[in-house]
């Protein structure tokens, strides 16, 4: 369910009343039902709900990061991690969480994606951004600008590119999956005029996929790469940082836009989106991110 003081119990619940999600079998929702029959409108079809009755709402301010929903959030998702070990989920679709609120009992917590990472022992993993006609790969996720540099490395490039093909060739079904990648510096660094990353890490990592397909090119200037006429020629793009990926498909695709990671022994996808505290209990969250996460775990996990 995610943060419970979220928008997460409402797009859930908006989700589960639109046809193309009851069509898909058996459901579970992992929460406090207290919070989540707020935004019921009907009875659920072809679900169930796990209630861990862990979170009291009328006793903290709500709509704001607070310690006790980081803590039933986290519960929340544990439950799931251990029906998931013992094969009694096929897929998770994660609410949106609060960092800053789980931040207050675990400072060292990244978000879902490293948190599940841990969880299963993997040591490579990726978001990947989904929508309809695109899949962007996001190199160095959540990290500092200052230390993006530093962190593009040849072989970790080369391992997130080899990722990103196989992902688009297993889940996707993809037979030939064609990836751009983009530059790092300005201009895809103009020759080492703007920038020695491209010739000196990102060249030799994409000259070592292309071992593997010839259908990985770059790297790109991400201002003209992420254009209509350029990307409609990849089926995914794996940009250098968490920005420049993010931005171009946000504005393109935000109301759709899945976010799966890509890497772990399981389907995991959620919306792309953060808490809206500022819109809780207002009827104003928009579902269809979620919709399609649920549509997408179903999809892969058949």
């Amino acid at each position: 369910m995610g943060d419970p003081c979220g928008i997460g119990p409402e797009i859930i619940a908006k989700a589960l009343s639109n046809p193309s999600v009851n069509k898909i079998g058996e459901l579970q929702v992992i929460g406090d039902f207290q919070i989540f029959k707020k935004y019921l409108k009907s009875p659920l079809k072809n679900c169930s709900f796990i209630d861990l009755k862990n979170f009291d709402l009328s006793r903290i301010s709500s709509s704001k990061p607070s310690k006790k929903a980081g803590k039933a959030s986290l519960a929340y998702l544990d439950t799931a991690l251990s029906l998931l070990k013992v094969k009694k989920l096929s897929a998770l679709v994660t609410g949106p969480i609060c960092k800053e609120a789980i931040q207050m009992l675990n400072p060292k917590f990244k978000g879902h994606t490293e948190y599940l990472a841990n969880f299963f022992d993997v040591k490579k993993f990726e978001m990947m951004f989904v929508t309809k006609n695109l899949k962007v790969v996001i190199a160095t996720r959540h990290i500092p600008l200052k230390d993006i540099s530093s962190s593009v490395t040849k072989e970790n490039l080369y391992q997130t590119i080899h990722l990103t093909f196989e992902s688009l060739k297993k889940q996707f079904k993809i037979k030939m999956p064609k990836i751009a990648i983009c530059g790092l510096n300005p201009h895809a660094g103009e020759g080492g005029r703007m920038g020695k990353e491209e010739k000196q890490i990102i060249i030799p990592a994409i000259q070592k996929a292309q071992k593997i397909s010839k259908n990985i090119d770059g790297p790109f200037a991400a201002d003209t790469l992420f254009c209509p006429f350029n990307i409609k020629k990849y089926d995914a793009v794996i940009a250098m940082y968490h920005d420049q990926g993010l931005i171009p498909i946000k504005a393109s695709a935000f109301n759709s836009l899945v976010n799966l990671t890509i890497g772990l022994p399981i389907i995991r996808t959620s919306p792309a989106h953060g808490t809206a505290f500022d819109i809780v209990g207002k009827n104003k969250a928009d579902p269809s991110s979620m919709i399609e996460s649920i549509r997408l775990a179903a999809h892969l996990s058949k």
